[in-house]
């Protein structure tokens, strides 16, 4: 792995637990409908201190204010991060190979914010 990411919760701090604890418990009401279920693991990113969700396919996944869980994106041309709808806000400046990619999101898991 790298410095700066790690799923080894003894590296975790007080916060950081508190907030796995708050993802694992999430999963009952649900994973998001494009988060594969597949070697689901908590992950913590020191550099940010995000605590999320990963999987065998690299997606993450992220919890609300409501505690129900969300995919967190990054977009594959510019690296835009952030939910599905706080991606949509910046659509309009994206790269087109990031409108395309937030085009099939839409449609494939989001129809219904068409």
């Amino acid at each position: 792995m790298s410095d700066f990411y790690t799923e080894d919760l003894s590296e975790f701090g007080y916060r950081e637990l508190q907030e796995a604890g708050k993802l694992l418990s999430a999963i009952k009401k649900g994973l998001p409908k494009d988060f594969y279920g597949d070697e689901i693991k908590v992950g913590f990113n020191k550099n940010s201190s995000y605590v999320f969700l990963t999987n065998s396919e690299y997606q993450v996944a992220m919890i609300d204010d409501e505690g129900k869980l969300y995919s967190f994106y990054s977009t594959p041309y510019e690296g835009r991060e952030g939910s599905f709808e706080d991606l949509m806000e910046e659509y309009e400046d994206m790269h087109p190979e990031d409108q395309k990619y937030m085009d099939e999101l839409k449609s494939n898991y989001y129809q219904e914010a068409i």
